[in-house]
C-alpha cells in the first residue's frame, strides 16, 4: 500500500503534466490556456497588471473602484446589461481587486466562451463612465468600505497596522480606499485609471477547462487581437526602507474581545529556481498553524488554554514586499500581553530547537495536500495562473512549487525563523475593545470583490 506522502507525489506529478499553452499576441496581450477535459465547463478570467499598488495619494481605491465602473456598460452593452447577458447564457460571473491586480471572471458552459470574450474585449476598449453612474456608483463603493472596514474592529486594526508597517510602499495604502479619496473622487480619476492602465498590453486571459487551446487562441485573436497596444506608464521599484526596530500600537474600536495581530517582514518569491526562504517560510507557517496538531492551535488552544483563536499565514506570490503574520484572541480572563507572551515563546522553541524530521514530513504533507486538493477546482487553477502572470512569476515556478516545497529542510525552516521573525521586523498591533452595540466582525480580506 503506497503511503501518503507517495500518493501526493503521484497526484503531484499528474497534475504538473495538464496541458498549458501560453502565448502572447500582437499587440501585446498575453494569452494562457490550460485544458482540462473533466467537465463540459470553463473559466475565464482577463487580469489586468493594475491593483492598489499602482495608485497614488489622494485617489486611493480607484483601482477598485473602476472595477466596479466595468459593468455600467459601453457604447453597444447598455449598464447592467453585461451580467445580464452572461447569466442569461447559465454563467455566473464577477471581478475582485487586490493590491497587484483587477481580475474580471466567468465561468460558463465550455460552447460559450466567444460570448464571454465578445464582452470582456468590448469593455476592455469602449468602456463609457458618465458622472451620473459615477456619482451614484461611489456611494455604493463608500458603504462597503463601512461595512467591510469601518464597522469591523479587526479590519480597522489591520488596516492601521499596514499604515504603519509600511512606511514607504503603497501596500501601507488600503485596497478599497480611504474614506476621505473616496468622497473626493471624480469620475475623472476613473477614466484615467481606465486610461492608463486598461490596454491589451497590460492584460492576460486565462482560459481553463474542456475547451481546445488553438480554438481559444483563434478567439482571442479575433476578439482581443485587433485592440491598439498603448503605451503603459513607467512603474518605478519603490522598495520598503528596512525596518529599524519593533514597531507597536493600539487601536481603540467597539469589540467584543481582543485582539493581537503580529506582521514581520518577509521576502517574497523572485528567483523561483534559486530562493529557498519564501518555500521554508510556508513549511514554517505550516508548522505554526495549518491543523489541530500544529503547534499554535496545540499549545495556546488546547494545552495552555489562553488562546481562544490563533493563526498564522504567509503569501510567496506578490508583486511587492512580504509580511508574516500571526493572529489571535485570548480566552476570557486573559489578557493580549498574556497571549503575545506564550506566542513568542513558542516562536522561540523553533528558533532554537528547530523541528523534528518526522514534524516537518508530516507538515510537508500537509501543505502539499493543500496546495494539490484546491488544484481539483477550475477556477483555483486559472487562479494561480493569473496571479503568477501578473506578479511577473514565470509559469515554470507554478509547476515546479511542489518539487522546491518538498525539497525544504528543518535546517532551513529554523534558519527563516531565526532571521525573519525577530521584533526589529515586527510590527504589533492590540485591539483594545470599547463599548458596543453591534456585532463582532473577522478580519479584512486580502482582496475586494463582491457580487453586482
Amino acid at each position: 500500500m503506497r503511503s501518503m506522502w507517495g500518493m501526493l507525489l503521484g497526484l503531484c506529478a499528474a497534475t504538473a503534466q495538464a496541458a498549458i499553452t501560453d502565448v502572447t499576441l500582437d499587440n501585446g496581450m498575453r494569452v494562457i490556456v490550460k485544458e482540462d477535459r473533466r467537465a463540459p465547463v470553463m473559466v475565464s478570467q482577463v487580469w489586468y497588471r493594475a491593483g492598489s499598488v499602482d495608485e497614488v495619494n489622494g485617489t486611493t481605491g480607484v483601482a477598485h473602484v473602476l472595477e466596479h465602473m466595468m459593468f455600467k456598460g459601453t457604447k453597444s452593452v447598455p449598464p447592467g446589461e453585461f451580467s445580464k447577458r452572461i447569466a442569461a447564457a447559465g454563467g455566473k460571473e464577477n471581478a475582485f481587486t487586490s493590491r497587484d491586480y483587477t481580475a474580471y471572471f466567468q465561468q460558463m458552459q465550455k460552447d460559450r466562451l466567444e460570448l464571454s470574450m465578445r464582452l470582456e474585449a468590448d469593455r476592455m476598449a469602449n468602456l463609457q463612465i458618465s458622472d451620473e453612474l459615477f456619482s451614484k456608483e461611489i456611494q455604493v463603493v463608500m458603504e462597503e468600505r463601512r461595512m467591510r472596514t469601518d464597522d469591523k474592529p479587526q479590519s480597522v486594526l489591520y488596516e492601521r497596522l499596514m499604515a504603519a508597517a509600511f512606511q514607504s510602499h503603497p501596500y501601507g495604502r488600503p485596497i478599497i480606499g480611504w474614506m476621505n479619496d473616496l468622497e473626493n473622487m471624480t469620475a475623472e480619476d476613473a477614466r484615467d485609471w481606465y486610461e492608463r492602465w486598461y490596454a491589451p498590453n497590460n492584460a492576460t486571459l486565462v482560459v481553463a477547462g474542456d475547451v481546445d487551446a488553438d480554438a481559444v487562441i483563434a478567439l482571442a485573436k479575433r476578439h482581443f487581437g485587433t485592440l491598439p497596444i498603448r503605451e503603459l506608464p513607467p512603474r518605478k521599484p519603490q522598495q520598503e526602507p528596512e525596518q529599524l526596530g519593533i514597531k507597536r500600537m493600539v487601536v481603540k474600536a467597539p469589540a467584543k474581545v481582543p485582539y493581537l495581530l503580529m506582521a514581520w517582514h518577509a521576502p517574497t518569491l523572485r528567483d523561483w529556481q534559486n530562493d529557498w526562504e519564501p518555500y521554508a517560510l510556508q513549511i514554517l507557517a505550516g508548522v505554526l498553524d495549518g491543523n489541530d496538531s500544529a503547534r499554535l492551535q496545540k499549545s495556546l488552544v488546547k494545552t495552555q488554554q489562553i488562546a481562544a483563536s490563533v493563526g498564522a499565514g504567509y503569501d510567496p506570490v506578490s508583486r511587492g514586499p512580504g509580511m508574516f503574520m500571526i493572529d489571535a484572541s485570548p480566552v476570557e480572563g486573559k489578557t493580549v500581553a498574556e497571549l503575545e507572551n506564550a506566542i513568542r515563546k513558542e516562536l522561540q522553541k523553533v528558533q532554537q530547537e528547530g523541528i523534528s524530521e518526522a514534524e516537518l514530513k508530516r507538515v510537508k504533507a500537509q501543505v502539499i495536500a493543500a496546495d494539490v486538493y484546491q488544484r481539483d477546482s477550475l477556477f483555483f487553477q486559472a487562479m494561480q495562473l493569473g496571479e503568477y502572470a501578473k506578479v511577473g512569476l514565470p509559469l515554470e515556478a507554478l509547476e515546479g512549487r511542489v518539487d522546491k516545497l518538498r525539497s525544504v529542510t528543518a535546517e532551513q525552516v529554523q534558519a527563516v525563523a531565526r532571521k525573519w521573525l525577530h521584533d526589529d521586523r515586527l510590527n504589533l498591533a492590540e485591539l483594545d475593545p470599547q463599548p458596543m452595540s453591534g456585532q463582532p466582525q473577522q478580519a479584512a480580506d486580502a482582496e475586494v470583490s463582491h457580487a453586482h
